[in-house]
């Protein structure tokens, strides 16, 4: 009884816990603009299956690929025996789907494989980082936090599969000896293999290592449910709803922004009326989170920093100080910062005297981009750094009228000959005389 009491509180702390966690990432999202994203739900549906549950864009890298998908595999699949364990912790019981026998037997058998299997690509992806030290996971946005938060869920993975088969290589030996509680059931391909070094212990000795790994797998599970909302890999499940509101339209295309729009056609009609209003200053572009749209701010908690956008990115390669990667992970810093700060205030907003813009990205960052699209087409999960970059340029050009020379001419150019070269309309045609 005392173990299963300790487990339901453990259960109610975990649950407790992980639901404030996401219903304050839940309030920051909801801190951005209201959209509408385009396209019907049969289109949004295909995109989720194909990008989030598929995994279809991941196989530009086929090994990298490859191996995350056994992750992927190992964490859905394997964390179905999450409702056993669950189930007996709340019972007492001991393998409480037993009962399902020859299928129960290949249950166990194929998370044993998945397991194993998770352990090395795990390893490799360890290496990856801190041995061979590919380029895009040490760039200067990859500071000791975020490499940190990849090698330790890495390391919890690597614990919590070797938990499992040591778990079960013990249970194994217990079954064959008839120790009470311990029924014959499941079929244990890899564990096996570690049998050997569990065998010269007592059933006593067993127990204690079989319930040890036991206890270990489940609090390290309950453990990484509450740390994965901390975590980059909050994609995990953001993934999801993430590439289902994903952008549908064309790469290229740009989205008018309403409010001109309106001043346009007011301009051209004006027995047209205005817009409602609700008395808030019009703004236009973006300078802080607050004028981002909810996707924008859904796109930076789900981000992977997994960095394909920035290696991808013509302007980083070319030694400019933009980093798709570093655009969403500083709006997902901000969103943090203007979250806790609206906590401490009692829920509601108090300037701060920071912004996104400036504060968290320069404006050097964003001129360097030459919107290509390159980060958003390299994205495993559809995620879209040059919105927020457009939107953050809006801001300065239309509220502030603040542009490289280069562009200034430009606009002057358009504004007084109706292009961008620095001639007349009626000398345009000159060059055909050379």
């Amino acid at each position: 009884m005392i173990a299963q009491i300790l487990f339901v509180i453990l259960l109610g702390v975990t649950s407790y816990f992980a639901f404030k966690r996401f219903q304050f990432v839940r309030r920051n999202i909801l801190l951005g603009r209201d959209v509408t994203p385009d396209g019907d739900s049969s289109q949004r549906w295909s995109t989720m299956a194909r990008v989030a549950l598929g995994q279809g864009k991941m196989f530009t890298r086929p090994l990298a690929a490859i191996m995350h998908l056994i992750i992927y595999a190992g964490f859905i699949i394997i964390n179905i025996e999450l409702l056993e364990i669950v189930l007996d912790g709340l019972t007492g019981h001991h393998r409480m789907f037993a009962f399902l026998g020859g299928f129960y037997n290949f249950l166990i058998a194929s998370f044993e494989v998945l397991a194993f299997l998770v352990v090395v690509a795990c390893v490799v992806f360890l290496a990856r980082r801190n041995v061979i030290k590919l380029q895009r996971f040490w760039m200067r946005e990859m500071t000791d936090w975020p490499r940190t938060d990849a090698n330790l869920i890495l390391v919890i993975e690597v614990l919590l599969m070797s938990a499992f088969l040591s778990m079960n290589a013990c249970d194994s030996i217990l079954q064959s000896r008839a120790v009470e509680h311990y029924v014959s059931a499941g079929s244990f391909p890899i564990s096996t293999f570690l049998v050997p070094l569990f065998d010269g212990f007592s059933d006593n000795g067993l127990i204690m290592i079989e319930r040890g790994c036991w206890w270990f797998h489940i609090i390290g599970i309950f453990a990484f449910i509450v740390y994965v909302t901390y975590s980059k890999h909050l994609h995990i499940i953001l993934a999801f709803p993430n590439t289902y509101f994903s952008k549908l339209q064309p790469a290229g295309s740009f989205d008018n922004l309403q409010s001109v729009t309106n001043e346009v056609k007011l301009m051209l009609d004006p027995s047209l009326p205005p817009p409602p209003s609700d008395g808030t200053p019009t703004r236009f572009g973006a300078k802080d989170v607050f004028d981002l749209s909810w996707v924008n701010l859904m796109n930076a908690y789900s981000c992977t920093e997994c960095g394909r956008c920035t290696a991808e990115c013509p302007a980083n390669q070319t030694g400019k100080l933009l980093s798709p990667r570093k655009i969403m992970m500083d709006t997902r810093d901000r969103m943090e910062e203007v979250g806790k700060k609206i906590d401490a205030c009692g829920g509601t907003w108090q300037d701060d005297g920071k912004t996104l813009l400036r504060d968290y990205i320069s404006e050097e960052e964003l001129w360097a981009c030459t919107t290509c699209n390159a980060c958003t087409n390299a994205c495993p999960i559809n995620i879209n750094p040059l919105e927020i970059i457009i939107d953050l340029r809006r801001y300065l050009i239309m509220e502030e009228s603040k542009s490289p020379e280069s562009i200034t001419v430009m606009f002057n150019n358009i504004e007084n000959n109706g292009a961008p070269w620095a001639m007349s309309a009626a000398d345009r045609a000159n060059w055909i005389n050379n």
